[in-house]
């Protein structure tokens, strides 16, 4: 809402800086959209390495900037004097910021390329990542966590329209899945790295650490070239561009992928925000072994991507969608159970958090793909509103689970339990 409404002379003098970072790589633009990459001969002969282990770096802003510092969040309420959902407050602060500002990057991705634009949101993280260091209270930790995000979301936002700009769909659907892959090993690293440093050093250390991520991503991604023809790129004022959002809102098939994937999202969030203190608090499960737990369902989500890349290109992303909606659902429900009964304790609900974050591995990457497919012409556009989407529903959910804890798993394994079965609706009804 804020990145759609900032007045015309901030956004114009965004504009004046990315273009001159475009405009620097912008003569080495590749464009295999137009010829024979986009029949497809295998990822790594089309780009190499570096480009997938890039683009996986640029897709784990969220997940650095997030799980790192879970393990961190009952020393943050100690260390602060403020309750679960005062903490929590902080990460709400980061959704909402993390979604509404993809508004913003998408159309300067559509306008002036893809690396111009990251570049200069990699810088704004930075500064977001020193101040949440400085933080004295919850109201400067949050504010900081919101500037942190409002940089960190143009990352993935345009990683996913630079995919988008080099493969056609199912093709992309199986690229995102590899990149999963290669991404998987930040979601599992790190709250592992994050309890590590508070084994040693206090929660601030967390956010310096994120800092020098973010450094190497800079570094990785100066080291690649534009991905977007400087000839098909947008050209219309910045206000039209906006307006491309009123289509995709009318557009019922971009909403099913839309909100299917955002219902998931929804409660992958509601596991972010609640196990922190459902394994520490309620199970006692030790701070440096939390990452553990977290790791395992990682995983879980790395097997059913790989099993999704190899897939999608045999079956389709919407019948892998359609599945893996189903399985979600179901997987949801069963942990609700196992959060309301108590059922197999702590190893209950580990299982059912288990079974409904692998199967998330055929959500996003086909979900992505769908949506974007529709929209070539403006993928950068359509890349941010379903993430924007995503994140505010991770928002309003990591919310809900402050609000409603009571302390123990079960508000948070209901809300999980019915964004699944949401998630499902949406499919059905929307995508045909």
């Amino acid at each position: 809402m804020g990145a759609v409404n900032a007045p015309q002379g901030v956004y114009v003098a965004v504009e004046q800086v990315v273009r001159g970072t475009a405009l620097a790589g912008g003569t080495s633009a590749v464009s295999e959209a137009d010829t024979g990459t986009r029949r497809g001969t295998g990822l790594l002969t089309q780009r190499g390495v570096g480009f997938v282990a890039m683009l996986a770096m640029l897709m784990s802003f969220g997940s650095m900037s997030v799980d790192m510092y879970l393990p961190a969040m009952p020393q943050i309420a100690h260390d602060l004097g403020i309750t679960q959902a005062g903490v929590e407050s902080s990460l709400t602060a980061f959704f909402l910021a993390f979604g509404l500002c993809q508004l913003f990057w998408g159309p300067l991705g559509d306008r002036f390329g893809r690396r111009g634009p990251i570049l200069v949101g990699i810088l704004l993280y930075l500064v977001g990542s020193a101040g949440c260091a400085a933080a004295q209270n919850i109201t400067t930790l949050s504010l900081c966590r919101a500037v942190q995000a409002a940089g960190a979301c143009a990352a993935p936002v345009l990683a996913r329209a630079m995919v988008r700009d080099v493969f056609e769909r199912d093709r992309a659907a199986s690229v995102f899945s590899m990149m999963m892959l290669v991404m998987g090993i930040a979601p599992m690293a790190a709250p592992l790295l994050g309890g590590q440093v508070l084994a040693y050093l206090d929660w601030r250390a967390i956010f310096w650490v994120q800092a020098g991520f973010g450094l190497v991503a800079m570094v990785g991604l100066i080291s690649q070239p534009e991905t977007l023809n400087p000839a098909t790129r947008a050209q219309s004022h910045w206000l039209t561009q906006l307006r491309n959002y009123g289509q995709l809102l009318v557009s019922g098939r971009f909403l099913g992928y839309a909100l299917t994937s955002s219902m998931i999202y929804g409660g992958m969030f509601a596991y972010i925000a609640g196990t922190p203190f459902v394994y520490i608090n309620y199970f006692k499960v030790p701070a440096d072994l939390y990452g553990l737990l977290f790791g395992l369902n990682i995983v879980g989500m790395i097997i059913v991507n790989m099993i999704n890349s190899r897939l999608v290109l045999r079956l389709g992303t919407d019948r892998l969608l359609a599945l893996g909606s189903a399985c979600i659902a179901l997987f949801g429900i069963g942990l609700a159970i196992a959060g309301w009964t108590g059922a197999g304790g702590l190893w209950g609900i580990v299982a059912g958090l288990f079974l409904f974050m692998a199967f998330t591995g055929l959500i996003g990457a086909n979900a992505t793909a769908g949506a974007l497919a529709s929209y070539p012409h403006m993928a950068g556009t359509a890349s941010a509103l379903m993430g924007s989407s995503q994140f505010v529903t991770g928002a309003v959910v990591g919310t809900l689970v402050g609000w409603l804890a009571d302390g123990t798993p079960w508000p948070m394994a209901a809300i999980i339990g019915a964004l699944g079965i949401l998630g499902l609706v949406f499919n059905r009804l929307l995508i045909r």
